[in-house]
């Protein structure tokens, strides 16, 4: 187990593997983490708001095979999380051979999953007259999502750096094409009741990046 010290802020590493991060609590149910824990399993061995960060490197993809067990996963998550809590993620982008390829992946994930967890955006698409399912609301939880990086397949990536291709079109062969972009990175903030209101509504532009300062694609 990592000695840190007892006042120090509570970073959880969900699913370390093999790749343990220094001053977070590296968390699995495989091989010698700090603590041995299946993330499946609810309830999680931690209190009520006494998370500070989280991080899920290539993790969520793994979880919640029925949406109700998924679900449920999210909710501890939040439960276990102050507010104002940062949950840093990096999922796999479903059109790329590296989800495809792992019989182990069972979630697929957009940058639209991850907008519709926020209260806020959820009050954005109902005043809107949009379809989308209101989870936030539903289940209880309330993540704030950042803007939304896509990570480019590095072939992909060195056309965009070379300027062979535009960000528009490498999004627009990216609805077209598999292996475009390779992975999709987003930090959720922990919203909980009685927490100030945010100062603007939330925009989320997607940014889309070949390891080079970041080019915005601005949402229509």
């Amino acid at each position: 187990m990592s000695q840190l010290p007892s006042n120090s802020p509570l970073r959880l590493n969900l699913g370390s593997g093999s790749k343990p991060i220094p001053e977070f609590v590296n968390v699995d149910k495989y091989g010698s983490p700090d603590i041995v824990c299946d993330l499946e399993v609810l309830p999680w061995p931690w209190p009520d708001s006494s998370v500070d960060e989280v991080c899920l490197y290539h993790v969520l993809e793994h979880l919640g095979a029925t949406v109700e067990k998924f679900f449920g996963i999210l909710k501890e998550l939040y439960r276990v999380s102050k507010d104002g809590a940062c949950v840093n993620i990096v999922v796999p982008h479903p059109l790329h051979d590296d989800f495809r390829g792992d019989p182990t992946h069972v979630r697929a994930f957009v940058p639209q999953t991850f907008r519709l967890f926020s209260k806020d955006l959820n009050r954005q698409a109902r005043e809107g007259g949009f379809a989308n399912s209101p989870l936030g609301i539903f289940l209880d939880v309330d993540f704030e999502p950042s803007p939304i990086r896509l990570d480019l397949d590095e072939s992909w990536g060195r056309q965009l750096a070379s300027g062979k291709l535009t960000a528009e079109q490498v999004m627009q062969a990216a609805q077209m094409h598999n292996n475009v972009i390779k992975q999709i990175t987003v930090r959720w903030t922990v919203r909980k009741p009685g927490a100030p209101a945010a100062a603007a509504p939330v925009n989320n532009p997607l940014q889309v990046t070949a390891k080079l300062p970041a080019l915005i694609e601005q949402k229509k």
